[in-house]
């Protein structure tokens, strides 16, 4: 029996208890959450080291960070050392999106080093073996994408990316509409040619029926991806990716009457100033499932910045009701991530979540800021540091910007303005 339907039937599960129990809520608020599709717990029952998160309404904003196999030069092992810093630096999901390479081998590697939840788009993999098999993607039948995402499921994957909306009519509606940059997803763009090459509707659209059969197998969430999301400004919010958004909200409709919990995926670019527009559409479309942004990015000239710029989008995105963040590092457009980008990538996706924590009332958000403000207010730098939401990288600059002969900070040092006010004013301080 999947998580959604034990909902249903008013069974509160231990993974409901263990998601409370790290929110500060009670287990009946995400029983009656994931029931009604507002809340999902990605948790396949083979993934035997997870523990389970919860992401949506009403729950902390989370965080996934991305990586995988891509290019002749990738190597298992550096993909690996990735993964560790990115759940050091404090991801709460991955999403391995190996495009070459040994596949199988890199998701099992990515399941055994994760006990967090792990998202894979298994079209990826299944165009990297047609290719391999007759030459071409184009080639490979429907069967064979099936087989790849069962493979992915009884895997012990927790969450899969598929794309379901894109259907001919969407692509029919993009080419009249003339985008400026046409598709930028790459399962999106490798799907659509295989269905224009072989005239042919999306099986994973036709076949909705047998995706659902395989989630419900595994107790796998589907994060359905929009094939149609925006590669630039100018293309944000046209009537292609609107229609696809449509035909979401039908497959979220759908998918809960199956048993299935589900989330969607959405845009890249992006101005500002339709953030809360398409947050806000998603939501009424789509029945208040989860929403997983990635970024977005809010101007197209970010380039080797562009964690910031979707650091930017993705604590407005939050505080418009999106609950899940995808990673952007400084990489993004311009090549693969370092290690040490993905570190950046994971604490500016956090810093982006934790802004929109506070602009949404969570207690435990600002709770946490109180606590800073007061350690900041008695300049007590060991707690300050402990606070940091990076602190090694809070302490490494404390240690090499500052002299240590004042309690007071590297920018004021004896003339600090706290200690001053704090002897005037009577107050008591503390210092390390």
């Amino acid at each position: 029996m999947s998580l959604l339907t034990k909902a249903l039937e008013g069974i509160i599960t231990p993974e409901m208890d263990q998601v409370a129990a790290q929110e500060n809520v009670s287990p009946e608020f995400i029983r009656q959450g994931v029931a009604a599709g507002r809340i999902v717990i990605p948790c396949n029952f083979h993934h035997k080291t997870i523990v389970p998160i919860g992401i949506g309404n009403g729950l902390r904003t989370k965080v996934s960070a991305s990586i995988g196999l891509y290019g002749n030069n990738a190597v298992i092992d550096e993909e690996v050392k990735k993964i560790k810093t990115a759940l050091t630096a404090g991801t709460d999901a991955l999403m391995d999106l190996s495009v070459s390479g040994d596949i199988d081998t890199m998701r099992k590697e990515t399941l055994n080093s994760a006990s967090v939840p792990v998202g894979t788009l298994p079209v990826y993999q299944a165009i990297a073996e047609a290719g391999e098999k007759y030459g071409s993607s184009v080639k490979m039948d429907a069967e064979e994408m099936f087989e790849v995402i069962e493979r992915h499921a009884a895997d012990g994957v927790d969450f899969l990316a598929l794309h379901c909306a894109t259907t001919m009519d969407v692509v029919e509606r993009a080419k009249k509409e003339g985008r400026i940059d046409p598709l930028v997803s790459y399962g999106g763009v490798h799907l659509i040619g295989w269905m224009i090459a072989n005239q042919c509707e999306n099986p994973l659209y036709e076949q909705y029926d047998r995706v659902l059969e395989i989630a419900r197998k595994y107790n796998v969430t589907l994060s359905l991806a929009d094939g149609m999301r925006p590669g630039c400004l100018a293309d944000s919010l046209d009537g292609a990716q609107v229609q696809e958004l449509v035909i979401l909200g039908e497959l979220v409709r759908r998918a809960r009457e199956g048993g299935v919990q589900i989330m969607i995926k959405g845009p890249g670019h992006m101005p500002l100033d339709h953030v809360k527009a398409t947050v806000t559409l998603q939501k009424s479309l789509c029945k208040g499932a989860p929403y997983f942004v990635f970024g977005p990015l809010l101007t197209d000239i970010a380039a080797g910045y562009d964690h910031i710029n979707a650091a930017i989008g993705g604590a407005i995105s939050a505080w418009a009701g999106a609950e899940f963040l995808c990673y952007v590092t400084p990489a993004e457009h311009i090549g693969v991530p370092s290690i040490d980008q993905v570190r950046e990538g994971v604490i500016a996706a956090r810093i982006a979540a934790h802004a929109g924590d506070l602009a949404k009332g969570m207690k435990e958000a600002h709770q946490w800021d109180l606590e800073m403000s007061m350690a900041r207010k008695n300049l007590n730098w060991k707690r300050q540091l402990e606070l940091a939401l990076d602190p090694q990288r809070a302490k490494e600059i404390r240690k090499t910007r500052n002299s240590g002969e004042s309690s007071a900070c590297a920018m004021c040092g004896k003339y600090c303005a706290m200690e001053i006010v704090a002897k005037y004013l009577n107050t008591t301080k503390h210092s390390c």
